[in-house]
């Protein structure tokens, strides 16, 4: 009898030990949830990934609350925006995690800008009397599906680093993905062509990359420099070339007030067009996805009878 209990505790302990699920390889933390999406779409069930911003967040002020700091000290890859982007928030967290894995200069910290073609990249030095000026080119790269390819293969080529026996299926999956990207960029470009060459108002300095792809011309910022509130003459001046330049539309993001562009957009008239800061990860978006609903928000603003 005691045998029989013996092997039937046995038995037990096997089955839960074969129905528990495996621990992933490597345990990734992103600053912002496109690079989330982009890691998870690469690594699959081989990463764990979390995002430490959502995508309702101003990605430049993120809260950096000691949970924070927890999800970095057993991170193995922590992959950052650069460019400063998260400069005001992410290296006391680093330090505060205690991991030195994820420090700079480590195989295990990510600075995903070196994979992209930069914009705005200033030629003279900057300081904070220019506003939130980025000395090492505009951070909001990740916009533009042709750069986000770029920073999925070269996310592939570090987790292969950190996880060399899974080097062939991270790179597969970022070829598979960029090949996804490119055959519905054919789709996104065509419903899109009208916007070439067409004037824009925006909100902040996030359009350079957008533009680049989609050939609109961004003729103003409703910020009189970057991160810098609206003011009533900056805005009247941004209104009188708006209405002369027939602009098509305004971009804002969601987590920005809107009540300047709702107002310049009704005096113009155009559309107002809400963009969301990043994929919505933490309710399986994909980065794909959240492209596909970008595009199709400034479709409706473009498309008269379909609404802005």
């Amino acid at each position: 009898m005691r045998h029989f209990r013996f092997v039937a505790a046995l038995c037990a302990a096997l089955c839960l030990f074969a129905a528990a699920p495996a621990r992933a390889a490597v345990n990734v933390v992103t600053t912002l949830p496109d690079l989330a999406a982009l890691t998870k779409a690469v690594g699959g069930d081989l990463v764990q990934v979390q995002s430490m911003a959502l995508g309702s967040q101003d990605p430049h002020r993120v809260d950096a609350k000691p949970s924070l700091a927890l999800a970095l000290r057993n991170a193995d890859l922590l992959i950052s925006v650069g460019l400063d982007l998260e400069i005001g928030w992410l290296p006391n967290l680093q330090t505060g995690s205690r991991n030195p894995r994820i420090q700079v200069g480590n195989p295990g910290f990510l600075n995903a800008s070196q994979f992209v073609r930069l914009l705005e990249v200033p030629a003279t030095k900057v300081d904070r009397s220019e506003g939130d000026v980025h000395p090492g080119g505009n951070p909001h790269y990740l916009y533009d599906p042709r750069q986000g390819a770029a920073v999925a293969r070269g996310i592939a080529e570090r987790l292969a680093q950190l996880d060399a026996k899974n080097a062939a299926t991270y790179r597969a999956n970022a070829a598979k993905l960029t090949a996804e990207l490119d055959a519905a960029r054919v789709g996104w470009e065509k419903r899109l062509a009208g916007l070439r060459g067409a004037p824009i108002v925006a909100f902040h300095r996030t359009t350079p990359y957008l533009a680049d792809w989609l050939g609109f011309e961004p003729i103003a910022f409703l910020e009189p420099k970057p991160g810098i509130p609206p003011n009533p003459s900056h805005v009247a001046g941004v209104l009188v070339l708006a209405r002369q330049r027939k602009a098509r539309m305004v971009l804002i993001e969601s987590y920005y007030n809107d009540r300047e562009a709702k107002m310049v957009a009704g005096m113009i008239p155009a559309p107002v067009v809400v963009l969301h800061g990043g994929t919505d990860f933490r309710s399986g978006e994909t980065y794909v996805q959240h492209i596909n609903e970008l595009v199709g928000n400034l479709e409706k603003a473009l498309t008269p009878g379909k609404g802005g």
